[in-house]
């Protein structure tokens, strides 16, 4: 993986200037990462291009050829479509790697489905979402674009810093440098923990099951049971009346510590001795967190939030619907 210093944006206006490299046939992918990148061209952090851009009557290599000797980051979405592209591999990559070598630009790769960018030149790029984790693979995909958009904000706000006068960097990391501190967490810290996490979830799907109501042919309801206790029914009507419940309750499951974890069940008000997975509340030297431990073996380290959306989109798939 390439982790040389990043390029210091060139821009006046201290936007970098990012081209998105894509095969037509990743054009959802396209689309979705625009959304996520909303923020980022909010603050004037970054600008976007990509050949949907160029007008009518405009010759096309030269406006892509333009806008790559201009642009400080190459976002190449990778898939067996792009690697098939001679357009995008042969030449966008190829000159975007020339600019690189040149110390003028910054490339990331950014892993959209399974395939062998790991046999290109690419895989020398520190590449997202995290680990080269294809997109496709993960449970939740908004998750996974989260995570781009996250790296990318992390390397335009290094650029910004290479650009800065030095006695300003140096003002700017007494200010604004984070430190991790060890600590040990003891069972109160756990409950409360869990207790944070479960309100989470609970807020979570009460939202989310409002905003489901707003689909055409889609119901669904959440309750509250009790304080430890909600459940959630969801009716897809486009699907024969599919069908599907969650209950989710905390303090039940195994009990390693006494708080106990949150469990889930996919049974509408089912007790605390019956349950589908659990999210038990454990920690490292710096922080806690959630791991999820269900029946196939799953292990996942989990926010509180991320484990909100993991179970709510594992619920709503048993009747058919996933985001888009």
């Amino acid at each position: 993986m390439n982790f040389a210093a990043p390029v210091p944006i060139s821009h006046a206006n201290m936007a970098a200037k990012v081209i998105i490299s894509y095969a037509h046939e990743d054009a959802r992918v396209l689309e979705r990462l625009h959304k996520h990148l909303a923020v980022l061209r909010r603050e004037g952090k970054i600008s976007e291009w990509f050949d949907r851009q160029i007008l009518v009557g405009v010759k096309l290599d030269q406006e892509i050829s333009a806008n790559l000797d201009d642009a400080d980051i190459f976002l190449a979405i990778v898939s067996p479509d792009f690697l098939a592209s001679n357009y995008c591999y042969e030449r966008e990559m190829a000159r975007a790697i020339e600019r690189h070598e040149a110390g003028k630009m910054r490339i990331v790769p950014i892993i959209a489905e399974p395939c062998e960018w790991l046999q290109t030149p690419l895989k020398q790029f520190k590449a997202a979402p995290r680990d080269g984790k294809p997109i496709s693979d993960w449970t939740n995909p908004n998750t996974a674009y989260l995570d781009i958009a996250g790296e990318l904000r992390r390397l335009v706000e290094a650029m910004e810093e290479g650009a800065r006068p030095s006695a300003q960097k140096r003002e700017s990391a007494a200010t604004s440098r984070k430190y991790r501190v060890k600590k040990e967490f003891d069972e109160i810290d756990k409950s409360e923990f869990r207790d944070r996490a479960f309100e989470t979830m609970s807020k979570y799907f009460e939202d989310a099951a409002q905003e489901m109501n707003s689909i055409e042919g889609v119901k669904a309801r959440y309750r509250r049971l009790s304080p430890d206790a909600f459940s959630a029914t969801i009716v897809n009507r486009n699907q024969n009346n599919e069908t599907a419940h969650v209950t989710v309750r905390r303090g039940g499951g195994s009990r390693s510590w006494t708080g106990g974890a949150i469990t889930y069940s996919w049974q509408e008000g089912s007790d605390n001795n019956s349950y589908n997975g659990t999210f038990s509340v454990e920690s490292d030297e710096y922080q806690l967190f959630l791991k999820s431990g269900d029946f196939r073996g799953e292990n996942e380290i989990l926010t509180e939030k991320t484990a909100a959306e993991k179970l709510w989109v594992e619920f709503i798939e048993k009747v058919g619907i996933e985001y888009d």
